[in-house]
């Protein structure tokens, strides 16, 4: 019996079983690996186990693990919905929203993909798997939007994730959480360690963002074009980045047992301490998995302004609050569903890490690829725009600071976030035009009066 709990048994292949010779599967996982578990369902093999041919069962044990191996499974039919509504030339706001819909499970079973992977790898190589793919949704939208030269979507998306996982995920969970421990003798606690770190990295995110927007304004009456401020942007993403792989360093080296979650918190019967799919099988399924998430990232892109127009929404709202909230909505209900059992440093772990994981690297990484492309993406995304950013961090750095939680926190925390939404809703700037004024010269004030 001891050898068994020191050799994991994984399903091979050729569908038969194997040992890995040595390896023991570590039971410590990040944060957001703990939180993709909470949706996953436990799969029963045992009809699958009767089939003869190795193949043919090897194929029915992936697919029941990958499909059916979640609770949002009954969301995969958007996605042939989708492709055949674009096919068939339904409206184009039932593309989008049926894209919308696919895309959900698809970037929770990334997730999955990714951390059977990791099983193989070891956690170094699985950390480094998840910190590029974690938001590979929005790093697809993104590309497709920067193909189309929509910088506004990108802009709107992304800023959209930054907010919805700072004040909606982490407010969601510390209003729920604080609720449903409200009977304990002693307020909810956390490791403060973590959200100093991460809050320290937002801080660093929101100064390269804000110093290109003040820059333009600092120097309009020169009439100056947008190019200094677009240098200007170029250079802090590549500081950006480089912040960003100091930081993968402290979190999968150096100081790693500040965001793993320990031993106690793996709870769950749906938790595998095993690979249940090949190496081969996870690249497989992950290379599928992209070039779906690819093709409905495109129909969203091209139909957005569609669905804008026919809901009587603004593209504004639809990027920034819409987008997020489905595209994350298997990472963000998990991390709720750890507050309410009391793991707030998951909860933590799962918002504060995929923010600072898109404002340091899927935000300047398009600036990047902008630049490949020859499109002139900045980081001035306008002072309202901005101005919420920077609340936002400001906000959750004071809520964090003390090192417990109770509801209130979370409830202001939501609020204002219903605040910055409402700003966007009403917000009826032409899309077309909505960058416009970033890309033209500033007149000097002589100018102005002389006309």
């Amino acid at each position: 019996m001891a050898s068994n709990h020191q050799e994991a048994l994984l399903m091979a292949e050729n569908g038969n079983i194997k040992e890995l010779n040595g390896k023991e599967i570590t039971r410590r996982r990040s944060a957001r690996k703990m939180s993709s578990t909470s949706l996953r369902k436990k799969s029963d093999m045992r009809l699958i186990s009767k089939v003869r041919c190795a193949l043919l069962r090897n194929f029915l044990a992936n697919l029941q693990e990958v499909i059916l191996g979640t609770k949002l499974s009954v969301l995969f039919p958007a996605i042939p919905l989708a492709i055949a509504a674009d096919c068939y030339g339904f409206g184009r706001p039932w593309i989008f929203a049926l894209s919308l819909l696919g895309l959900t499970p698809l970037a929770e079973r990334i997730s999955f993909v990714t951390e059977q992977i990791a099983y193989y790898t070891g956690p170094t190589v699985g950390g480094l798997l998840n910190a590029t793919c974690g938001n590979a949704t929005e790093l697809i939208i993104a590309i497709f939007a920067l193909n189309s030269n929509k910088i506004a979507v990108v802009k709107y998306s992304l800023l959209g994730s930054i907010l919805s996982n700072l004040l909606l995920v982490l407010g969601t969970s510390l209003f729920c959480g604080g609720i449903a421990n409200i009977s304990l003798p002693q307020p909810q606690k956390y490791d403060r360690r973590q959200a100093d770190v991460n809050s320290l990295m937002l801080l660093l995110a929101l100064l390269c963002h804000m110093l290109p927007m003040l820059f333009r304004y600092a120097t309009s009456s020169t009439g100056l074009v947008a190019d200094p401020s677009l240098e200007l942007s170029r250079a802090s993403s590549i500081v950006m980045l480089i912040a960003y792989f100091a930081y993968l360093v402290f979190q999968l080296w150096t100081h790693r047992q500040l965001f793993e979650a320990p031993d106690e918190d793996v709870n769950d019967d749906s938790v595998s301490e095993e690979a249940v799919i090949g190496l081969w099988s996870g690249f497989s399924w992950m290379a599928g998995m992209t070039v779906f998430i690819a093709l409905l990232s495109e129909y969203v892109v091209e139909t957005i302004e569609d669905a804008s127009d026919s809901w009587g929404l603004s593209v504004s709202f639809l990027s920034i609050i819409l987008l997020p909230i489905v595209g994350n909505a298997a990472e963000h209900a998990g991390a709720i569903i750890f507050a309410f059992k009391n793991n707030l440093d998951i909860s933590l772990g799962v918002a504060l890490g995929s923010a600072t994981q898109i404002s340091l690297f899927v935000v300047p990484l398009c600036v990047i690829i902008s630049w490949i492309m020859g499109n002139k993406m900045d980081l001035n995304f306008n002072p309202v725009e901005t101005g919420s950013l920077a609340l936002a961090i400001i906000a959750t750095a004071f809520t964090l600071q003390d090192g417990t939680s109770h509801y209130m926190k979370g409830f202001i925390l939501l609020l204002c976030y219903v605040v910055i939404g409402a700003c966007f809703f009403v917000q009826r700037t032409p899309f077309n035009q909505a960058h416009l004024h970033d890309m033209m010269p500033n007149p000097a004030p002589n100018a102005i009066f002389k006309a």
